[in-house]
């Protein structure tokens, strides 16, 4: 079933979102040459314990997954598309990052993710960050009362695919609101004017990932969490929060 949310309620999710979005900003900008991907998932913990959050990540145990997840922060790296493990990993000049972080503040839950290149980037991975960046703005432009699911979805799959890029098999956004993992599904792609009609007070978590290969095909990692692309090729993850208003979207985890 699929939760309108009011006014007062995006408010609030608002709120949760912008501890997302201060968690984020505070990994980003820490993850350097050397750090470590624990010590990202640290900091953004930190974030958490300051804001009176809790997170939805740690100890989520989805039907897949054969341990309960063991960070607040999702880290990956180069290769890792999604549900990156932190380890002691510290990061070198050149690899590409994805962090992916949620929050539950007084009832309500966030959730965005964004890529980057520590260091020095390569032509090809500030390509695929862009374009996964651009994907996502796509996606949340076609959030509007009127539009259907598979508005978002083609919205987002036009950008990826007439960029060469494949797109992660079998994951996708979701509804959010109470729990991170709310009712209606978020296709990565879709067919124009098909799928649940866009209605004010739906809530979203619109989240493109993006293979540099071309192929959508991946492999889960011995971690039982982490999933990485069959070709090696790197990947690139970005996310926000969106609620469907009558003036349009609006980005609950958005970062200044």
């Amino acid at each position: 079933m699929v939760e309108l949310k009011t006014k007062t309620s995006i408010d609030a999710m608002y709120e949760a979102g912008q501890v997302v979005a201060r968690a984020l900003t505070a990994a980003r900008d820490a993850a350097d040459v050397g750090v470590s991907l624990l010590e990202l998932d640290e900091l953004a913990h930190g974030v958490l314990r300051e804001a009176g959050a809790t997170s939805p990540f740690l100890g989520y145990r989805p039907s897949f997954a054969p341990t309960p997840f063991p960070a607040v922060l999702c880290t990956s790296v180069n290769d890792a598309i999604v549900h990156g493990v932190p380890t002691g990993y510290r990061l070198r000049d050149g690899d590409l990052v994805s962090l992916d972080f949620g929050a539950q503040l007084n009832g309500w839950a966030g959730d965005s993710a964004l890529s980057f290149v520590v260091g020095t980037p390569r032509p090809q991975d500030a390509r695929l960050v862009e374009t996964a960046e651009r994907a996502l703005a796509a996606g949340i432009a076609a959030a509007v009362p009127g539009n259907r699911m598979g508005d978002i979805g083609h919205a987002i799959g036009t950008v990826c695919r007439s960029a060469g890029y494949g797109i992660l098999d079998d994951f996708g956004g979701h509804g959010i609101g109470r729990r991170m993992h709310e009712d209606p599904p978020v296709p990565n792609e879709g067919r124009p004017g098909r799928g649940l009609p866009l209605r004010p007070g739906m809530v979203l978590a619109i989240e493109p990932m993006l293979l540099a290969g071309g192929r959508d095909d991946y492999h889960v990692a011995p971690d039982g969490w982490t999933l990485r692309t069959n070709d090696g090729s790197r990947a690139a993850h970005a996310e926000h929060t969106v609620a469907i208003t009558e003036s349009g979207p609006r980005v609950l985890t958005e970062r200044n």
